[in-house]
């Protein structure tokens, strides 16, 4: 990320209160990572040794995030996020007070293994610090769409990130893709096409993966009539 580079998007949303506040407080220190000066040592993040390494980036509410690392303990999970908000609500489904009192005695809920590493700002921060092939999967879910033609260069993925996409994969790595806005999925599409650096695996674009997990905003998007697309791409 060059110094001309802006993130567009909100950092912050309604003002945090109580469980919210503690948990920030508390929980978001054992878990953060900061941009580093050097290149990251994954494995040195960790109390355990991962068998591998999965990245979310924009992460949104943490739904996806907290459930898929509950089921793949032995996987190092990090996750992305420059709003504040969500940060804290990914924190408090992996303290387990997701909409009830924060669990002050066990800061990771019981039940789950501390998988979960958290940045919480713009994950193209990163990027330079992170070893070629480093992740197995990465998951791009519900980017903005910046529908507008004028906003096109802030859409996600674009050429320029797919390519750092494609570098931080293992080779046959997999890249997942969700949105419910059909212009947006269709210039995904052509974005990786013109890439060729990777392989559409899925035939069926609206048939969610075998180990999909819903969230609060597609369940929303769902009740609105919004229908879902779903990409699954391996790197050549």
């Amino acid at each position: 990320m060059t110094e001309n580079e802006r993130f567009y998007g909100r950092r912050h949303g309604k003002k945090l209160k109580g469980t919210r506040i503690f948990l920030m407080e508390k929980l978001l220190p054992l878990v953060e990572i900061k941009k580093p000066n050097t290149v990251f040592d994954l494995k040195s993040l960790y109390p355990f040794t991962p068998k591998a390494f999965w990245l979310e980036i924009g992460f949104g509410g943490g739904e996806h995030l907290a459930q898929i690392s509950r089921e793949h303990k032995d996987i190092g999970f990090i996750g992305a996020e420059p709003f504040i908000n969500g940060v804290a609500s990914l924190l408090a489904h992996l303290n387990g007070s997701w909409g009830k009192s924060a669990n002050e005695d066990r800061l990771i809920a019981e039940g789950r293994s501390d998988n979960v590493r958290i940045y919480a700002d713009d994950v193209r921060q990163l990027f330079p610090f992170f070893k070629d092939e480093s992740f197995e999967r990465i998951f791009v879910l519900y980017p903005d769409p910046w529908p507008k033609a004028r906003h096109e260069d802030r859409r996600f993925l674009g050429q320029k990130n797919l390519k750092e996409i494609a570098r931080l994969l293992v080779s046959g790595g997999e890249l997942c893709v969700a949105t419910d806005v059909a212009s947006y999925a269709v210039w995904t599409i052509q974005q990786a096409e013109s890439s060729d650096l990777f392989i559409q695996t899925n035939e069926d674009i609206y048939q969610p993966p075998a180990d999909w997990i819903t969230t609060r905003y597609e369940q929303k998007g769902l009740k609105a009539g919004h229908r879902p697309v779903y990409l699954t791409y391996v790197k050549k």
